[in-house]
């Protein structure tokens, strides 16, 4: 049985940058690693993926991007390597290859139980992502064996698909960037779509995330928002990680032969059924969208950048079809792939505490779980960048202080579950 105070699981960024801020805390601690660091991006991400966010906003505490192209997009050999020099950089013990087991209260604390041996620590925190699992509508399992079924974590490239159509579900970025890349190889896509989040990859000749960091939109915390459960639910945005920047969005999808359908919602026999609100769903997201752009524009007139910016440009309006397809007879042979574009969710099924609603779903406050138990990494968690990578380092700051304020308070021998 080993002891410390923290034990932080998983060794991505959000577990790293955590390491960072309780290092300069002086609260000892270790990293527990399933597999290796950024365990996540080297095996369960298709191979073309590039980031969302530009280079220059690839930053973690202590560490920024210093390479020649600011502009540009990492792929996931180049964000491999920039986590693996974060994490050399380290003071604290990291041990990968140890997959953590079970998380349980314990006298003055909590025990680990790990593959590689026990650990007894007075904190926990939790950093191993929010996309462990794919979400996948039960009526998958009762597709025909005729149709293969995947989810992104399973797919690495178009080379793997059978001869045949692939229907994508879900046109978050997820699912544009693989219909658009499949269509590209040249399977015939057809795209079910329902709620989504457009975006243009630049504005007035800026990247949109250099708007939404310098209009501070990222920086909107989790008690500042009405709807808190809704905004943590957003799906994310249509965009591409394109040195070339390049727009991603349904009409571009459209142009490419991509054929819309609205959103997946049955099976019955063989036939699968689709909304026909898909120009619903559409006009929902151009709005959404242009109020978006008028409260840039207005930022800039505030902020005296106006008249030094292009003219502000707005996309054309979401083109649907007059008569969307309302249904596919999978026994037709048309589709002969489904993928499961349709979102994820983290994995605590390890963590044996109270601390999960009716549905499942763990219960926090802006990270805070319980006394000694942190989260980190989640979408929305203390700010609306907190999914992200450049996020991570004012989640953890904060999230190490409050920790350090609590084993000052209760004494480092001496924890209370309230």
């Amino acid at each position: 049985m080993k002891t410390v105070t923290a034990v932080v699981v998983g060794a991505g960024h959000a577990g790293l940058a955590m390491s960072h801020h309780l290092a300069r805390h002086g609260i000892d601690h270790v990293i527990l690693e399933r597999g290796e660091v950024a365990n996540a991006w080297r095996h369960q991400r298709w191979d073309s993926l590039r980031l969302l966010t530009p280079n220059w906003q690839t930053r973690l505490p202590g560490q920024a991007y210093a390479g020649p192209e600011p502009h540009g997009f990492m792929g996931m050999a180049e964000l491999i390597a920039f986590l693996d020099d974060y994490a050399r950089g380290l003071s604290a013990p990291l041990h990968t290859g140890t997959e953590v087991i079970s998380v349980r209260q314990a006298e003055n604390g909590y025990l680990v139980v790990t593959n590689q041996g026990d650990w007894r620590c007075r904190a926990v925190v939790m950093a191993t992502g929010a996309c462990r699992l794919p979400v996948v509508p039960a009526l998958a399992a009762d597709l025909p064996p005729w149709v293969n079924s995947l989810t992104p974590l399973d797919y690495r490239n178009p080379g793997q698909l059978a001869p045949g159509g692939v229907l994508v579900v879900g046109a978050s970025a997820t699912g544009v960037q693989l219909a658009d890349e499949i269509q590209r190889s040249g399977w015939p896509v057809t795209l079910a779509v329902g709620e989504h989040l457009r975006l243009p990859r630049r504005y007035r000749g800026r990247d949109i995330q250099w708007w939404l960091e310098q209009a501070g939109m990222l920086d909107q915390r989790f008690d500042e928002v009405e709807d808190l459960a809704r905004a943590r639910r957003q799906p994310s945005p249509q965009l591409l990680g394109s040195t070339e920047s390049l727009d991603l969005d349904l009409n571009a999808l459209s142009e490419r032969g991509v054929r819309m359908v609205g959103r997946l919602v049955g099976l019955a026999g063989t036939r699968l059924q689709f909304s026909g609100a898909l120009a619903v769903h559409c006009q929902a997201a151009d709005l959404k969208l242009a109020r978006l752009l008028d409260n840039l524009d207005a930022w800039a007139s505030v902020h005296d950048c106006h008249a030094a910016l292009p003219a502000p440009e707005r996309p054309a309006p979401t083109r649907v079809p007059q008569r969307p397809c309302l249904g596919l007879d999978l026994a037709a042979g048309e589709i002969k792939t489904v993928l499961w574009a349709t979102g994820f969710r983290p994995d605590f099924s390890w963590l044996e505490v109270p601390v999960f609603d009716a549905r499942g779903r763990l219960l926090h406050d802006g990270g805070v779980v319980a006394p000694g138990l942190y989260a980190m990494g989640l979408p929305f968690m203390r700010r609306r960048k907190s999914g992200a990578i450049h996020g991570a380092d004012d989640d953890a700051r904060e999230l190490s202080a409050h920790l350090a304020a609590w084993l000052a308070r209760t004494g480092r021998r001496h924890a209370s579950f309230a």
